[in-house]
């Protein structure tokens, strides 16, 4: 039950309060308002909305696209990744996508979503001497992208609506999906088949195809892909992985939920 603002302001103590906060907004695992968040807090409304400000102002928050919400900020992202990712975890992370790669002869990574675009986490590239080389701090935006795909069909329809009117879909390629009604269709296919793909549509000459790692709730944390060039395969070739792509996807979420 909620405590009215007075008590429940004395009842944490300021040090807590930027922790139950922070916990509470990864228990509610959607972008939130201080209103939402505050249900279960119960602070005062100038003390709910000075902890978003200074969260926001950090960098472990960002504004959702719907003006009121927010959602994790790379910074806290980045945190609770190291947080799970010990130097075990790393170690064994990593034997999971050497193995993924080694077995599909082709370069295999983990991506995340960022505010604006898909950013990666892990990369094992194949030792075969023809690669696509992209940079190591590269972003993908969205609707580029086989990971980017995915995060946006695990957006509610209110949230890729807004997404979907207020972006820019730049061309990267002649291939990039820059129609609304395209992309939306593209995301509707991609939820339903659960698995995302990217034709040529962030660069020329490289195909993609994408699996969610999900966290315990169902949730999107992030993607495992498999890249290529076409010189070598094309894009029914990498779906023909799906199972070995699926099965390195369990591994990798067993080894960070459990």
């Amino acid at each position: 039950m909620k405590s009215d603002g007075n008590s429940t302001e004395k009842a944490i103590p300021t040090n807590l309060r930027l922790l139950l906060l922070l916990e509470e907004l990864a228990r509610i695992g959607t972008p939130t308002t201080p209103t939402a968040a505050n249900e279960v807090l119960g602070l005062p409304k100038p003390t709910i909305h000075r902890l978003f400000h200074t969260l926001e102002q950090e960098g472990f928050l960002q504004r959702d696209i719907d003006g009121r919400s927010y959602s994790p900020a790379p910074r806290l992202r980045n945190f609770a990744v190291s947080v799970l990712s010990s130097s075990r975890v790393r170690m064994v992370r990593k034997a999971v996508l050497e193995a993924l790669a080694r077995d599909v002869g082709e370069t295999c990574a983990i991506v995340m979503p960022e505010k604006h675009a898909m950013v990666r986490l892990d990369r094992v590239e194949t030792h075969r001497p023809l690669r696509i080389q992209l940079p190591q701090d590269y972003k993908m935006p969205f609707h580029t992208s086989a990971s980017g795909k995915l995060y946006l069909s695990s957006l509610t329809a209110r949230l890729f609506g807004k997404y979907i009117r207020a972006t820019t879909l730049e061309a990267h390629t002649p291939y990039t999906l820059t129609n609304p009604d395209a992309l939306t269709s593209e995301i509707v296919e991609t939820l339903a088949r659960g698995y995302g793909t990217n034709n040529q549509e962030y660069t020329e000459g490289m195909v993609a195809i994408a699996v969610p790692l999900l966290d315990k709730q169902d949730r999107l944390i992030s993607t495992l892909s498999i890249q290529a060039p076409i010189q070598r395969t094309n894009l029914e070739e990498l779906i023909s992985h799906l199972p070995r792509l699926k099965t390195a996807a369990a591994e990798l979420t067993e080894l960070v939920l459990n």
